[in-house]
């Protein structure tokens, strides 16, 4: 695992930087003025030499001519120079220089006057100077190298340094000592903060003090002021749900005491619906049987509203609790369809059903409701055709696929009819059910680690699959009394 670079901390950081930019500029500094001393240098290397030139020129004038050459050579000894003593057709009378001769060059030295030029010496100065009469045809040249080391650079560079290590200190302390004071505050700050954040504590509270009028104290203002609005709207969204939370106990206890007194007259017209319709106390006018099968239905369709109502109001409390079994859902499937068939029947439609056991863990209530749910429904709305039902078994899951002829849906409303309250325009207009049915189910499905899918398109039907698991959901404890070999082996048959 790579480990984190650590950057070294503002209170040396800053200090560092200013200790840096100071010597920088201290540098800077140095070679500007060592560059100034060069120029010094080189403007003094050639007065030098026009004052060698014109002063020793002036003394060879009036010196023998044999006399000349010890006169230039002492010259050169004490000075260090070099000098030329030439005509003006360029020819060399004395040389005591150490790379330069020739008529040529001696010429031009003559033409020029004065100028730079490379010697023995290295880069010198030069200047030719024009001997008084009756030698005013001989030119004396003399070359003066600039110094190496430019004068007084010793003592700018010790100056330079002493100014830089008194400045850069000061600034140094100066800068540590803000820093110092930045990083304090930023650390109170954090230390409040991160209290603020910490487990158990509520964020609200008395405000992080202000230490000075800075961008740090600016920063703590703001975050005052976002605390207070934090806090404010924590208190506004607790009463609220305090009062959602309210809302949904008098919402349960409501619809539990409704159900009751719902249920119980209910199960009574029911109850003696089904005695008179069995004829215990007479035969029945066809007229009257007919009335008493719409009021079986009728009750029938209300008692159903009223569980779909208790268990979505079950569902959102989390109150509704699984009963998980070993189960044969191919078992549970054909009976749902043997009671459907006579309402298939009775519209003329189709309904088949094809697979082979197939055994899952899951609530066999629930999985008689979910089935029952998408197999109503697609026998409900589909008017002509039929609908295929197929339980299969798959490695890991077990896969009810419910197959119709209706009217399609469009890939818009897939996710939409798994909507609570929500019905197609073809419900809507023959007011059939309350739109719970498909909210109910997928939440059953998802409550025992499966899924339900949808494939449909306008005009072509519906396809709708049932995934369950074959071993219990990942958040439900594993029966380990029940040996894997004793499942029930699925039984190859295919049934229609």
């Amino acid at each position: 695992m790579r480990s984190r670079r650590r950057w070294p901390s503002f209170l040396v950081l800053a200090p560092a930087i200013v200790v840096v930019v100071g010597l920088l500029a201290a540098a800077a500094i140095g070679e500007i003025g060592l560059q100034k001393l060069r120029r010094q240098g080189e403007s003094a290397a050639a007065r030098d030499s026009e004052l060698f030139a014109k002063t020793l020129a002036a003394r060879l004038g009036s010196a023998a001519p044999a006399d000349r050459f010890a006169i230039l050579e002492r010259a050169a000894l004490r000075s260090g120079d070099e000098f030329l003593l030439a005509d003006e057709e360029g020819s060399t009378l004395i040389d005591l220089t150490r790379g330069v001769d020739g008529p040529t060059t001696a010429a031009a030295f003559v033409e020029h006057g004065s100028g730079e030029t490379i010697t023995g010496l290295g880069r010198v100065r030069f200047h030719a100077a024009r001997l008084p009469r009756p030698y005013q045809r001989l030119w004396l040249v003399a070359f003066v190298a600039p110094p190496d080391a430019p004068f007084a650079t010793s003592s700018l560079i010790r100056s330079v340094i002493a100014l830089t290590a008194l400045l850069v200190g000061a600034a140094a302390l100066v800068a540590f000592a803000l820093t110092r004071d930045v990083h304090a505050d930023v650390r109170f700050v954090r230390g409040r903060i991160v209290a603020m954040a910490r487990a158990k504590h509520q964020p609200g509270g008395k405000p992080i003090p202000v230490g000075a009028v800075d961008q740090v104290g600016l920063l703590t203002s703001a975050f005052n002021v976002l605390v207070d609005r934090f806090t404010a709207a924590e208190l506004a969204y607790r009463q609220d749900l305090s009062g959602a939370l309210a809302y949904d106990r008098d919402r349960s206890a409501f619809l539990a005491a409704l159900s009751h007194e719902l249920r119980t007259p209910l199960n009574a017209i029911l109850g003696f619906t089904d005695v008179i319709l069995s004829e215990v106390d007479g035969p029945l006018v066809p007229e009257a049987r007919e009335a008493l099968s719409i009021v079986r239905t009728s009750g029938g369709h209300l008692r159903a509203l009223i569980d779909d109502v208790l268990d979505l109001s079950a569902l959102e409390s989390g109150e509704l609790r699984l009963n998980v079994t070993y189960v044969d859902v191919y078992a549970i499937v054909s009976e749902i369809v043997r009671e459907l068939g006579v309402t298939a029947e009775a519209k003329g439609l189709a309904l088949l059903l094809a697979g082979s056991p197939a055994h899952a863990f899951a609530d066999e209530h629930r999985v008689r409701q979910i089935v029952g749910n998408v197999i109503g429904n697609a026998v409900k709305y589909t008017e002509a055709g039929q609908v295929d039902v197929r339980v299969d078994a798959l490695p890991d899951e077990v896969c009810v696929r419910v197959t119709d002829t209706g009217p399609g849906l469009a890939e818009s409303d897939h996710e939409a009819i798994f909507q609570e309250y929500w019905q197609t325009s073809e419900a809507r207009t023959r007011r059939a059910g309350t739109g719970l049915g498909l909210a109910i189910t997928r939440r059953l499905v998802e409550m025992h680690g499966g899924r339900v899918e949808l494939e449909s398109e306008p005009g072509r039907g519906s396809t709708f699959r049932i995934v369950l698991p074959i071993e219990r959901p990942a958040d439900s404890r594993r029966d380990r009394s029940r040996p894997r070999a004793s499942r029930p082996p699925p039984a190859p048959v295919e049934r229609s």
